[in-house]
Protein backbone atom coordinates (compact mmCIF):
# COMPACT_ATOMS: atom_id res chain seq x y z
CA UNK A 1 0.00 0.00 0.00
CA UNK A 2 1.51 3.19 -0.90
CA UNK A 3 2.03 5.68 2.43
CA UNK A 4 -0.13 8.66 0.74
CA UNK A 5 -3.08 8.19 -1.44
CA UNK A 6 -3.20 11.99 -3.60
CA UNK A 7 -5.98 13.45 -3.92
CA UNK A 8 -9.12 11.78 -2.56
CA UNK A 9 -7.45 8.78 -1.89
CA UNK A 10 -7.21 8.20 2.38
CA UNK A 11 -4.03 8.58 4.08
CA UNK A 12 -2.42 6.14 6.46
CA UNK A 13 -2.36 8.19 9.52
CA UNK A 14 1.07 9.97 9.22
CA UNK A 15 0.36 11.56 13.15
CA UNK A 16 2.89 8.18 14.44
CA UNK A 17 5.64 9.97 13.01
CA UNK A 18 5.37 13.35 14.50
CA UNK A 19 6.25 12.33 18.22
CA UNK A 20 9.56 10.75 16.94
CA UNK A 21 10.59 13.23 14.94
CA UNK A 22 10.11 16.18 17.31
CA UNK A 23 12.10 13.86 19.57
CA UNK A 24 14.68 12.82 17.42
CA UNK A 25 15.04 16.78 16.84
CA UNK A 26 15.03 17.39 20.77
CA UNK A 27 18.04 14.66 20.92
CA UNK A 28 20.03 16.31 18.35
CA UNK A 29 19.55 19.53 20.19
CA UNK A 30 20.86 18.59 23.63
CA UNK A 31 23.55 16.69 21.73
CA UNK A 32 24.60 19.86 19.68
CA UNK A 33 24.28 21.94 23.10
CA UNK A 34 26.65 19.26 25.41
CA UNK A 35 29.10 19.10 22.41
CA UNK A 36 29.24 23.38 22.34
CA UNK A 37 29.09 23.53 26.09
CA UNK A 38 32.07 20.64 26.09
CA UNK A 39 33.99 22.26 23.69
CA UNK A 40 33.75 25.87 25.45
CA UNK A 41 34.81 23.99 28.88
CA UNK A 42 37.72 21.84 27.28
CA UNK A 43 39.73 25.11 26.09
CA UNK A 44 42.18 25.20 28.53
CA UNK A 45 41.93 28.36 30.89
CA UNK A 46 45.98 29.04 30.22
CA UNK A 47 45.05 29.46 26.83
CA UNK A 48 42.08 31.34 27.35
CA UNK A 49 44.13 33.70 29.32
CA UNK A 50 46.97 34.18 26.97
CA UNK A 51 44.62 34.97 24.40
CA UNK A 52 42.92 37.51 26.27
CA UNK A 53 46.26 39.51 26.88
CA UNK A 54 47.05 39.02 23.11
CA UNK A 55 43.91 40.47 22.19
CA UNK A 56 42.99 43.13 25.44
CA UNK A 57 43.85 45.91 23.28
CA UNK A 58 41.45 45.66 20.68
CA UNK A 59 38.85 44.42 23.45
CA UNK A 60 39.17 47.29 24.94
CA UNK A 61 39.01 49.79 21.95
CA UNK A 62 35.30 47.47 20.55
CA UNK A 63 34.48 48.03 24.23
CA UNK A 64 34.51 51.44 23.83
CA UNK A 65 33.04 52.23 20.44
CA UNK A 66 30.19 49.60 21.29
CA UNK A 67 29.61 51.37 24.64
CA UNK A 68 29.00 54.22 22.67
CA UNK A 69 26.90 52.80 19.62
CA UNK A 70 24.47 51.97 22.94
CA UNK A 71 24.67 55.51 24.91
CA UNK A 72 21.35 56.96 25.17
CA UNK A 73 20.12 60.26 24.54
CA UNK A 74 19.24 61.37 28.33
CA UNK A 75 22.66 59.25 30.12
CA UNK A 76 25.38 61.96 30.02
CA UNK A 77 28.02 60.79 27.58
CA UNK A 78 31.29 59.45 28.17
CA UNK A 79 34.59 61.25 28.41
CA UNK A 80 36.79 58.55 29.34
CA UNK A 81 37.03 55.13 30.12
CA UNK A 82 40.25 53.85 32.40
CA UNK A 83 40.84 49.64 32.45
CA UNK A 84 42.47 48.37 35.43
CA UNK A 85 45.24 45.69 35.07
CA UNK A 86 43.67 43.02 37.05
CA UNK A 87 41.40 40.12 35.51
CA UNK A 88 38.87 38.23 37.63
CA UNK A 89 37.69 35.19 35.22
CA UNK A 90 34.62 33.70 35.39
CA UNK A 91 31.95 30.77 34.27
CA UNK A 92 28.55 30.94 33.63
CA UNK A 93 26.76 27.73 35.51
CA UNK A 94 24.48 27.03 32.81
CA UNK A 95 26.38 27.20 29.51
CA UNK A 96 30.07 27.22 30.61
CA UNK A 97 30.79 30.03 28.75
CA UNK A 98 34.26 31.84 30.05
CA UNK A 99 33.98 35.37 30.98
CA UNK A 100 36.97 38.41 31.84
CA UNK A 101 35.66 41.08 34.30
CA UNK A 102 38.15 44.19 34.35
CA UNK A 103 37.23 46.73 36.51
CA UNK A 104 36.76 50.31 35.00
CA UNK A 105 36.90 53.89 35.98
CA UNK A 106 33.78 55.97 33.76
CA UNK A 107 34.16 59.88 33.55
CA UNK A 108 31.08 61.19 31.87
CA UNK A 109 30.67 64.65 31.24
CA UNK A 110 28.38 66.95 33.58
CA UNK A 111 25.33 67.43 32.08
CA UNK A 112 24.72 70.57 34.84
CA UNK A 113 27.78 72.00 33.51
CA UNK A 114 27.78 74.89 30.97
CA UNK A 115 29.47 74.20 27.81
CA UNK A 116 33.05 75.48 28.20
CA UNK A 117 32.97 75.92 31.38
CA UNK A 118 35.15 73.92 34.46
CA UNK A 119 33.19 71.14 36.19
CA UNK A 120 34.19 69.06 39.42
CA UNK A 121 35.76 66.08 37.31
CA UNK A 122 35.86 63.85 40.28
CA UNK A 123 32.02 64.23 41.09
CA UNK A 124 31.92 62.59 37.28
CA UNK A 125 33.63 59.54 37.70
CA UNK A 126 31.55 55.96 38.03
CA UNK A 127 33.03 52.58 38.91
CA UNK A 128 32.13 48.93 37.03
CA UNK A 129 32.90 46.19 35.58
CA UNK A 130 33.71 45.50 31.81
CA UNK A 131 32.37 42.15 30.80
CA UNK A 132 34.50 40.01 27.86
CA UNK A 133 33.35 36.96 26.83
CA UNK A 134 35.23 33.82 25.86
CA UNK A 135 33.50 32.42 22.18
CA UNK A 136 35.00 29.13 21.01
CA UNK A 137 38.28 30.27 20.28
CA UNK A 138 38.35 34.06 20.49
CA UNK A 139 37.06 37.05 22.75
CA UNK A 140 34.27 39.16 22.33
CA UNK A 141 32.67 42.41 24.17
CA UNK A 142 29.05 44.03 23.40
CA UNK A 143 30.51 47.23 25.14
CA UNK A 144 27.83 46.35 27.94
CA UNK A 145 29.81 47.38 31.69
CA UNK A 146 28.49 46.64 35.11
CA UNK A 147 28.29 50.03 36.45
CA UNK A 148 28.14 50.59 40.52
CA UNK A 149 29.98 47.14 41.00
CA UNK A 150 33.88 46.16 41.09
CA UNK A 151 34.32 42.50 39.48
CA UNK A 152 34.56 40.56 42.55
CA UNK A 153 31.07 42.54 43.58
CA UNK A 154 29.68 41.45 39.95
CA UNK A 155 30.75 38.00 40.70
CA UNK A 156 28.91 38.11 44.65
CA UNK A 157 26.01 39.70 43.12
CA UNK A 158 25.16 37.80 40.22
CA UNK A 159 26.62 33.90 42.52
CA UNK A 160 23.42 32.12 41.14
CA UNK A 161 24.54 32.37 37.70
CA UNK A 162 28.25 32.86 37.41
CA UNK A 163 30.95 30.62 39.52
CA UNK A 164 34.89 32.22 39.78
CA UNK A 165 37.63 30.57 38.19
CA UNK A 166 40.27 32.92 38.89
CA UNK A 167 41.70 36.35 39.53
CA UNK A 168 44.64 38.00 37.87
CA UNK A 169 47.13 40.74 39.68
CA UNK A 170 49.13 43.00 37.66
CA UNK A 171 52.46 43.24 38.59
CA UNK A 172 52.82 46.51 40.61
CA UNK A 173 56.11 48.23 41.25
Amino acid sequence: MPFWFPLGGKPMSLIWWLPIAIVALLALAVVVWRTRRKVRRATPLAQAKQRFHVQRERLEAKFIQLAAAHATPDAPQWTDCTFDDDVAYVRSRTTGELSAFVAVTIAAEDAGAAPGGTSDAVGNLQAGTAVFRFDLDHWETDGRAILNLSPSEAVQHFRNDLEFVEEEFAHRS
